[in-house]
């Protein structure tokens, strides 16, 4: 899933339509890799062990990034290290975790719409804790996200949806807001490429402690695995999938979400980066088979415009 929150120095000259169609790629292979990672729990593989090969493959990939081209900027402060430990385990490492359970039981676009809830809670944030001003269009969008997400679950009968599914993504949108929360205060000291290589390294060091790495089922990474729904006739081997996860999956879109921000404000790249969910749910319908009915159809719309009306009042 997608963490649109970090602000950069502006670029000397400004590309907002590049900057556009960066987020969007970014949102877009966010949306895609849900169905990859489904792929890849269908496996068997828990969803502890996926977030633990996600963090240490990001993180692997992100401080080489770092160490051929700037590794200056890798250096670490005391008075930083325990915000960016809490960033790297409360925020990331749980973020994804929840994700992976959340997606495990519900369709991608269900899970990830639940999760878009962030950006309002960080407004009540704000708001309750840090008493800080919140335009009225915050409550509005707070108002309708609710009625919306009322719609989704179906709150007035037909089909349920898994409860715990459910839960599972309302706790990675706490976690998600955590991480935009955390993130916002290490970021005035540290670029947003280094923030996150060290926020995935200490994710990997959670979940090494949590399920060790000498107990990994190596084995299940070497299988070939159905890529299920309408692709089903096709096989890959896991580690291909995972290795997507984590080039395509992770890497690829945070670095172009970064470059993104260099041409467009924040708030702009968060509202772009609100495709994740709808590119998740076309790519659950085309390739997993999974569905929305109407109404559903209506409650994902209003909680993408109560979500986009947060953002532009951030």
């Amino acid at each position: 899933m997608s963490e649109a929150a970090f602000p950069v120095e502006p670029a000397r000259r400004r590309r907002p339509r590049l900057g556009y169609l960066m987020a969007a790629v970014a949102a877009a292979l966010w949306g895609l890799n849900g169905g990859v990672s489904k792929t890849i729990l269908a496996t068997g593989l828990s969803s502890e062990r996926l977030a633990q090969v996600r963090s240490l493959g990001a993180a692997a990939g992100l401080v080489a990034i770092l160490l051929v081209t700037a590794p200056h900027r890798l250096r670490l402060t005391r008075r930083e290290l325990p915000y960016l430990v809490a960033f790297g385990t409360g925020g990331l490492a749980f973020v994804q975790f929840f994700y992976f359970l959340a997606i495990h039981r519900l369709a991608i676009g269900i899970a990830l719409l639940v999760e878009y809830l962030a950006p309002l809670l960080v407004a009540l944030w704000a708001r309750f804790v840090q008493h800080a001003p919140v335009r009225r269009r915050i409550w509005v969008a707070l108002a309708l996200a609710l009625t919306g997400l009322g719609l989704i679950v179906d709150v007035f009968g037909g089909e349920s949806l898994s409860t715990a599914g459910l839960a599972f993504a309302f706790a990675g949108a706490f976690a998600y807001a955590l991480y935009v929360l955390l993130a916002e205060h290490v970021v005035a000291g540290r670029d947003p490429v280094s923030l996150l290589a060290w926020g995935f390294l200490f994710a990997s060091v959670f979940w090494a402690l949590v399920v060790p790495w000498w107990s990994f089922p190596a084995h299940a990474l070497t299988i070939d695995t159905s890529l299920n729904g309408t692709l089903a006739s096709h096989h890959a081997p896991v580690w291909l999938l995972a290795l997507w996860m984590i080039v395509l999956g992770t890497i690829a879109p945070f670095l172009l979400l970064i470059s993104a921000l260099r041409h467009v404000s924040a708030t702009t790249a968060g509202i772009v980066a609100m495709l994740e969910p709808v590119v998740g749910a076309i790519v659950g319908w085309l390739w997993l088979r999974e569905s929305l009915d109407a109404v559903q159809l209506v409650g994902a719309g209003i909680v993408l415009f109560a979500v986009g009306l947060a953002q532009s009042a951030r």
